[in-house]
């Protein structure tokens, strides 16, 4: 995707041929700052502060700084230290998870001598992989925006609601629930994107915002309990998300709020669909509220907010009262019933273990 024209992917090889580049997430939208990751340490801070977020990119930036760590100590020792430090990062994506297990299972029987580039070549792969599987979840997400275009009246726009961020600043490229709409808007669809605010680290204010306007994309940004009240009257033709987790029997964990949007949709009849790649599904878990774990962050994210002052400052203010506490949960956990179908790389499907074994049949067993 582009910035002001140059295009960008959200992590990649420095000019040098082995640090690595990501954008800094939490400087947006009000900087644009390339920040330099030279080690697995510096690696596992990004990751854990959120300058980069979104479950596929973590699980690409991970395996970068498996990449730096054996870069430093090409032991087997290293290479399980990394893993391990890196796992713990976020609990709840399932694709940091995934990749680092692939980074393991491709390098572990190596010689020590040929770890690194195997580790650096492994990690593009992986950053490669994201981004096509992310152009495909477009292609396949694509043909519900144009068939509600073609019921509307000539020039009417697609108005969609979308949850925090799930661009191309939450994957390497093109996104998952953004995907379709950056293609519908390219190809000419008439379309309009409702942007939740999503407290209460506001990726959608900040972020979602920030890659359509980029983009040139038609949005608006809402207060996060907006979204019933556009239902209601209207003003919502369908809903796509993205996931950190989707269970093999369908159930979806995405930002806090989800399950709200997919509660509002379905008492007004409105499609609730979710995006994601292959690498977000957790074949192992089948009860999503009872076994995915939620990440509780601080609760300093809730009592205090960042933005830029009249006079251009950026500034950190409270905004809760004094003494109280503040809980704050990081995702929730929709149920399948309440999602209408799920869009991956391989096509469209029920949120159902019959619909996600219908696409990838080599996970049966």
């Amino acid at each position: 995707m582009k910035i002001d024209g140059k295009p960008y992917r959200s992590v990649w090889v420095d000019e040098d041929g082995w640090s690595v580049r990501i954008i800094d997430q939490t400087k947006l939208p009000w900087e644009l700052d390339i920040l330099r990751l030279t080690d697995a340490e510096a690696t596992a801070h990004a990751i854990r502060s959120m300058q980069v977020r979104g479950a596929p990119l973590i699980g690409a930036v991970a395996a970068y700084g498996v990449a730096l760590a054996l870069r430093a100590d090409a032991s087997t020792a290293s290479l399980d230290r990394a893993v391990a430090m890196l796992g713990e990062t976020r609990p709840t994506a399932i694709n940091l998870r995934w990749a680092l297990d692939r980074m393991r299972a491709r390098l572990h029987n190596l010689p020590a001598a040929d770890r690194v580039a195997a580790a650096y070549a492994e990690a593009l792969a992986i950053a490669d992989n994201d981004a096509e599987t992310c152009r495909r979840i477009g292609q396949h997400g694509l043909p519900l925006l144009r068939e509600i275009a073609a019921r509307k009246p000539a020039g009417a726009p697609v108005n969609v609601l979308t949850h925090c961020n799930a661009g191309w600043l939450a994957t390497v490229d093109y996104g998952t629930a953004l995907s379709p709409m950056y293609q519908a808007h390219d190809e000419g669809v008439p379309l309009h994107v409702w942007v939740d605010e999503t407290r209460p680290r506001n990726q959608g204010a900040a972020l979602t915002a920030f890659e359509l306007g980029k983009h040139g994309v038609p949005h608006t940004v809402v207060a996060d309990n907006a979204g019933g009240h556009l239902m209601q009257h209207a003003e919502v033709d369908i809903v796509i998300v993205g996931t950190d987790r989707v269970t093999r029997h369908g159930d979806v964990a995405n930002k806090i709020g989800t399950y709200l949007k997919a509660l509002a949709a379905r008492d007004n009849g409105i499609p609730f669909w979710v995006a994601l790649p292959h690498s977000t599904i957790d074949w192992q878990v089948a009860d999503g509220v009872a076994e995915i774990p939620i990440e509780e962050r601080a609760g300093a994210e809730v009592t205090d907010l960042t933005g830029r002052t009249a006079d251009g400052r950026i500034e950190t203010i409270r905004v809760v009262a004094e003494g109280s506490p503040a809980a704050n949960p990081a995702f929730d956990v929709t149920p399948a019933r309440l999602v209408t179908g799920l869009i991956t790389e391989r096509g469209r499907c029920d949120a159902s273990e019959a619909g996600l074994r219908g696409l990838y049949p080599e996970a049966s067993g």
